[in-house]
């Protein structure tokens, strides 16, 4: 055992949430190391989503270019009877949105995850221990012991870091350690998830877009992924066992109603509880909770790895600014305020969705489809506002997703500020708020840009670095107003950087 090696943030998990955490801290300067017990990347699809907030941050850390021509822009999950009446139609929209993305994306997480290690590769100030387990977690007053051990070779290494993160999945060793607890939503079922890879020259009908199957008798999900990928979760009855459902003879027998062995090959076949809990506490000391190790989620909105890449974005600008010396550590308090309301939301949503998918009892579903057979829902993503943290808590405006607007020259408006605060504003306000705030000043030039601000009703908004909106000026004359509080907020000036 060698000398310990010292940290800003050690990281612990090396998935879609661990790594975009990573990278943006390390594109922020600090020095961050990354335990992850497996020496590859897991091959096979697990999350298959995610949304333009989560494209965002990939263009922020700068793998949106390479996704792209992997990914399939997702228009509409239809909800149906088993007689095929539409109970809900969600549609989004195909065109460009406030992103500055498409609202919804498939894609293969093998892929997303290359992407995400091969950018940090590139960094100097980020380390990556492959094939590592953490043994050892002992947080103290002035940062937290890592014990690391080469799960091939046994060798045994100290780390410290300032704050540790575990971004290390649902059964979080790190959780564990912290004695964390889990708010049960109630909502445990088990479901056969099935990958398949259709065939070449193979074209059986299939829906372009998602279907969920409100069938009694076997309510069923299909998903179109990326090129020739496609997915089903078939819902387990409690009389089934997993191991025999699984094999490939059940599997597709299952999947007879919509392809044959003849048109596609099983890629993965799985069984999984999907679990709606909240933790009871992200953080203890110096040692955080990210993604599903806090948070786990029923994937009927495709949101469980969007919910942590949030995280991510939530907290990373945060402990930069409390390891570079210009916030106290009590912003670190607003990573769980603001995040556990707003992913609540999502998880409340994905349940409720559940439970008329889910319905087996064949009374209930029959009175279901007449209910809802009459009158459709036409449903929308959820667009919560944070809970209360780092943001004007007076203004209706703010704790709530910015949006990212283009510029003139097709620029998109993110990539003159990167993963920092920035004022976006009229031309007037920019030039009145030039030199007088630290954040960078965009003047918007662009419809895109005058539209949002329009509808804000503002002169000058203030965006986080996860692109959340702290503060607006509503016009000239309240600038001088709104440059005070950007001082505050943006921890350049007088008074606490936790306003909301």
């Amino acid at each position: 055992m060698g000398e310990v090696t010292s940290y800003d943030v050690a990281v612990i998990g090396y998935g879609p949430v661990g790594a975009t955490l990573a990278n943006l801290l390390a594109l922020r300067g600090l020095r961050v190391v990354v335990v992850e017990q497996e020496t590859e990347i897991y091959p096979l699809p697990r999350a298959i989503q995610f949304d333009g907030e989560a494209m965002r941050l990939f263009q922020t850390i700068g793998i949106a270019a390479e996704l792209e021509p992997d990914l399939r822009v997702a228009a509409r999950m239809h909800f149906i009877d088993a007689e095929g009446h539409t109970l809900i139609d969600w549609w989004r929209p195909t065109d460009i949105k406030p992103q500055g993305w498409n609202t919804s994306y498939r894609f293969h997480q093998p892929t997303l995850e290359a992407a995400l290690r091969r950018r940090l590769a590139g960094l100097p100030n980020a380390t990556v221990l492959l094939g590592h387990e953490l043994t050892g977690l002992a947080d103290g007053a002035e940062g937290v012991a890592l014990g690391v051990t080469d799960r091939a070779t046994g060798e045994q290494a100290e780390l410290s870091a300032s704050y540790v993160v575990g971004a290390d999945g649902a059964r979080s060793l790190v959780r564990r350690i912290m004695g964390t607890t889990l708010d049960d939503l109630e909502s445990h079922e088990r479901w056969l998830v099935v990958d398949c890879l259709l065939k070449d020259g193979a074209t059986p009908d299939l829906d372009e877009e998602s279907v969920q199957y409100c069938d009694p008798r076997r309510p069923a999900t299909y998903v179109p992924g990326p090129h020739n990928r496609r997915r089903w979760e078939l819902m387990l009855h409690e009389h089934e066992d997993a191991a025999e459902m699984v094999r490939p003879e059940r599997v597709w027998e299952m999947l007879e109603p919509w392809l044959t062995p003849a048109e596609a090959t099983i890629e993965r076949p799985a069984v999984y509880t999907f679990h709606s809990v909240v933790a009871r506490g992200w953080a203890k000391g110096r040692v955080f909770l990210a993604g599903d190790a806090c948070h786990q989620t029923p994937p009927f909105m495709g949101q469980g790895m969007c919910a942590g890449v949030r995280d991510a974005a939530n907290l990373a600008w945060k402990l930069v600014e409390v390891v570079q010396g210009r916030a106290d550590a009590d912003l670190l308090d607003t990573y769980e305020s603001e995040r556990s309301p707003h992913v609540r939301t999502f998880i409340e949503t994905a349940v409720r969705l559940g439970s008329v998918i889910s319905t087996t009892d064949v009374d209930v579903a029959r009175e279901r489809d007449l209910r809802m057979r009459a009158n459709p829902e036409g449903f929308t993503t959820p667009a919560p506002r944070l809970g209360a943290g780092a943001w004007d808590a007076d203004d209706e405006r703010a704790g709530h997703i910015g949006e990212q607007p283009f510029m003139a020259d097709g620029t998109h408006a993110d990539d003159l500020v990167g993963y920092d605060w920035a004022v976006i504003a009229t031309p007037d306000a920019a030039a009145r708020l030039a030199g007088t705030v630290a954040p960078r000043v965009v003047a918007v030039d662009s419809e895109s840009g005058r539209d949002w601000l329009g509808r804000l009703a503002a002169e000058a908004v203030l965006v986080r670095p996860d692109r959340y909106v702290a503060a607006a000026a509503d016009s000239v004359e309240a600038l001088d107003d709104f440059a005070v509080a950007v001082r505050r907020l943006t921890n350049t000036g007088e008074g606490s950087p936790t306003a909301g």
